[in-house]
Parts: structure tokens; sequence; C-alpha cells
């Protein structure tokens, strides 16, 4: 198994490289549904991040963004990645955002997806999850990683967005092949969400950015994504109606073709 130092990943197909970053207590498994589709036309890299899926715990003694941002350079770098497509969900949104300043000459683009600069809410921004809701995150974590998670699942959801039971079954196919982490690397995962911000790095992205969301997502509210077309100048925002904040489970085949377009733009 390929591994950068702790951070494993995977690769398959050939062409343009796209990599994907995943969000919060998840790990590469979850981008199965991409995998598939986009590996005969790309090469497509997945990682785990830090503490999660098969990567272990670096000695570095760095943490929260910068941890995370230092998990996808080392694999990039390693690599040697040029003309990169990098895709990142959720907290891999945030990792790609803190690792732009050492990639943007390795960058193609990025694709952003639900994706928010500040995942708690703040006078400044008002456009995350209310601090007590985060906190309380963090307490049912402590508690108990397993029921958090089967809430946090739930969440990840609206009303009807599973009602075809195809899709259903392909979603809750993708979530059982992800390991969950350690509690002490969801927990260090959940402290910078809840702690750190990343607008100014967000305010410095000038390669094109596709920013992905969901119309109803209740974990990285769409507000947050409009916030972001407006800081990074190149960017296009598309919102996806009915869905939550894994828009790329329920609606995976909009999600490669809307992926694949953006790509192929960006080479007219």
């Amino acid at each position: 198994m390929p591994f950068a130092g702790s951070i494993w990943y995977d690769e398959c197909g050939a062409g343009q490289p796209i990599l994907f970053v995943h969000g919060w207590c998840m790990s590469s498994a979850i981008w199965g549904l991409q995998q598939a589709a986009l590996s005969a036309q790309y090469r497509v890299i997945t990682l785990d991040l830090r503490g999660h899926g098969q990567s272990g715990l670096p000695e570095d003694g760095v943490t929260g963004f910068s941890g995370y941002a230092a998990d996808v350079i080392n694999v990039i770098e390693q690599l040697d990645l040029r003309d990169l497509v990098a895709v990142g969900w959720s907290l891999g949104a945030q990792a790609l955002l803190k690792a732009w300043p050492c990639l943007q000459d390795r960058l193609d683009g990025l694709v952003l997806v639900g994706a928010t600069p500040r995942f708690s809410a703040a006078p400044h921004f008002p456009y995350g999850l209310p601090p007590k809701e985060a906190e309380g995150m963090r307490l049912k974590v402590r508690r108990s990683l397993e029921r958090a998670l089967e809430g946090f699942h739930r969440n990840l959801f609206v009303e009807h967005e599973l009602a075809d039971p195809i899709v259903a079954q392909q979603v809750a196919e993708q979530l059982r092949q992800v390991v969950a982490p350690q509690s002490a690397a969801a927990l260090a995962g959940l402290e910078a969400l809840m702690e750190e911000e990343l607008m100014e790095e967000a305010a410095q992205v000038t390669c094109p950015t596709l920013l992905l969301h969901g119309e109803q997502d209740r974990v990285c509210l769409p507000e947050a994504s409009a916030w972001l077309a407006q800081a990074i100048r190149n960017s296009q925002r598309k919102l996806y109606a009915g869905c939550g904040h894994a828009l790329f489970l329920s609606r995976a085949q909009q999600f490669n073709y809307d992926l694949a377009a953006f790509v192929g733009d960006l080479h007219g």
C-alpha cells in the first residue's frame, strides 16, 4: 500500500490528476462513486488525512488545518502532481484552502464541496453553526463516537433526498466502507473546525474554483459558499436543489458530470 510518510493514498486511472480530500471523520473510501466513474478518463488520487482511514498520526506535532494541509502537500509533492484539480469536501475543502499558498503552482483548479471558511458562527461571520451546537457535537463525541457519527450521518441528508432506493443503497454502501477514526482524531478535527477560520486564505485563491453546495445543507450552511463565491474572484457556484451536505453521494451522477465539465473547461 502506498504511503507518503504516515499518510495513506490510493490512485487509479491515467490522464489529468484529480485529488479528492475527505471531510471530518471520513476517509478516502467515501469517494468510491467518483473513483469508479472518473478513473476511466482521469488519474484519480484519494488520501486519508492524519488519524483517519489507514493513515497514522505523524510525529510532526502539527495540528489543526495546518496538519491536514501538510498531509495534502506531502502526497502531492511525493507524486509530483502538476496540472492538478483538487477536490475537497467540508473539512477537506478547508484543508485545501490552508494548503493553497504552497500548491498554487501545481493547481489548475479547485473544487470546494459543502465548503465554509469558518464552521462556527461569529459576529464577523454569521453563516456558521451556533457555537453551542458545535460544542454539543464535541460532547457527543466524548460520550460515544459511534452514536455521534450515527447522528452525523443522518444529518448529512435532508428529507426525501434518499427516496430512491437505489441511491439510498449506494449511499449506505459508501458510508459502510468508511472506518471511523479514533476518538482523539475525531476530537482534533472538531477542535479545528470550531476554533479556526480560513477567510484570509480563501481571499488569496486565484485559480479557477468551482463551489458545489447542497441547497438545504444543515452542516455547512449554503450562505457560507455564497461568501466564498464573493471572496474568490475566479469562482463559480452551483446549488443542488433538495440536497444536504453530501451531494456527491446522493447526486453522484450529476456531481461527476459537473466536475468533469469543470475540468474540461479548464483547457477549453
